[in-house]
This record gives structure tokens, sequence and C-alpha cells, in this order.
């Protein structure tokens, strides 16, 4: 089953292009137009020639206004930034504090252990799907993706792998992705995931962190996908209703979505 193809970024975590993507018999996305991947902040625009390649327009940054401040994102030559805050409701929910979770062991087990993390992530990905500020952040970044003068477009939280996560799923499904399609390529972030907070990861286990909790941190399961398209599904009555009456997404854009996004053959 296809997943984005990861693209070599010399100091980007976690980018790739969800062009190829199966979904359909005969239908694909189309390549070079959408990207995802973890923060900015790191990006040298005139050494990592893979990410000038891309010809970036447009980047939508997911993160809360403390985590822009602490790590900002550096801009491809000739992007605009375009700020679609996901959690701004509940800004001190897990995916919004990766590392500040990992830099304290005793607490971490204090308030994380016996399962409490898994519980946590899932926990937020309900609030994705349920939140009002989260439907504002993600109708602006589907609205942007439907735009073909902004494109290509790279949209990113801090690992790319939570609120980038469920905006990938969301945006596959309206493509007509199946759900199995979604879910193989939500999984699919997890080695990157890893390699990127390996480091935090490390000295959380030095100082005697435990290894579940850290795992249950830094990768995505299939259970947080599960509690966001269950919540999806009881409130909303499906993938339709979810996008007309909880994003409010404009018919108009998710045309524009398909014919830009959807190749056939």
């Amino acid at each position: 089953m296809q997943t984005a193809r990861t693209v070599p970024a010399a100091t980007v975590v976690n980018l790739r292009d969800l062009g190829g993507i199966t979904l359909g018999r005969d239908s694909r996305v189309r390549q070079g137009v959408l990207f995802r991947s973890g923060q900015l902040s790191e990006l040298d625009p005139a050494r990592d020639r893979a990410v000038a390649a891309l010809g970036i327009r447009t980047v939508v940054d997911l993160r809360t206004a403390d985590e822009r401040q602490w790590a900002p994102d550096r801009l491809p030559d000739r992007a605009r930034l375009f700020v679609a805050d996901v959690l701004g409701d509940h800004p001190g929910v897990a995916p919004a504090r990766l590392r500040s979770l990992l830099a304290d062991p005793d607490e971490a087990e204090r308030t994380l252990g016996g399962g409490r993390a898994e519980e946590l992530f899932a926990d937020t990905y309900r609030k994705m799907v349920l939140s009002l500020g989260a439907a504002a952040a993600y109708r602006a970044f589907l609205e942007t993706a439907a735009d073909p003068g902004a494109r290509p477009v790279l949209f990113h939280c801090t690992a790319g792998k939570d609120r980038t996560g469920w905006a990938a799923a969301v945006l596959l499904m309206i493509l007509g992705a199946s759900r199995a399609s979604v879910r193989a390529d939500f999984l699919a972030v997890n080695p990157a995931a890893r390699r990127a907070f390996a480091p935090y990861v490390q000295k959380f286990l030095d100082g005697g962190g435990d290894p579940a909790v850290a795992a249950a941190i830094i990768e995505v399961r299939p259970r947080y996908l599960e509690a966001a398209l269950d919540a999806m599904d009881e409130r909303w009555g499906g993938l339709d209703g979810y996008v007309r009456n909880g994003l409010r997404v404009p018919e108009g854009a998710l045309r524009r979505l398909r014919e830009g996004l959807v190749i056939s053959g």
C-alpha cells in the first residue's frame, strides 16, 4: 500500500510528499504539490537543496503560539507563512509539549505512567476533531491546499505526526483514499519520528524514564487515529458530515482539491 514518499532533506525533520498515494484503482495524489513535515526551525534554505528544489510557495504552520515563539519557522525562499493553530483552544495538551514531556522522567511517570500517556494522546485526537478552534485551523489548511496559487504547500506541526497526521488523513479521505490507505500512511511516520526524537528519548531513558511512556509520546498509534475517526463518526456521521458541517469547507474548495490534486492512470 503506497504511503507518502520521504524527501531526503538535510535540515527538515520528517519531510514527505503525499504525491503517489493510491486513491482508487486508477487514481492517485498528484506529486510535488503537497508536502508534510516537522517544524522548520532548523531549515537552512541556502544549504538544503532538496527543500529548495520543491519550490514551496506556502507553509502552513499548525503549531501553537508558544511553539512558534520557541522555535520559529525558517521559510524556504519566496515562501509565505500561514498560521493555522490547531490546539489554540488547548495549548497545554501533549502534542504541543513533546520535549517537555520527555524532560522529567519522574514527573512523566507520575502523570503518564500506567497507560495514561496513550490515553492522553487519544483524548487530544478527539479534541482535534471536536473543538471549534481545530475546525477553523483545519478548514483554513484545506482552503489553502485548494488554492492553485498557494501550491506547492508544505504543512507541519512540531514532529509532523499528530496535528499534521490528522490534516493528512482528512485531506486523503476527501480525495478518495480508503481508511486502510489513510491508516497505513498515518503509521508510516514512526521511523522518522523515532529518529528525530532519539536524543531526547535517550536522555529520558538514561534518567530512569519508562520506555513505554517515551514510545507513546514520540510515536503514533493506531488507537490515536481511531479516536479521531470515532469522534468524527459519532459527532458528524462520517467524513461528509465532518467536512461540510464540522469544518464547513465550501463546496468550491472541495472541488478544487479534487481537480488539482487527483490524477488518473
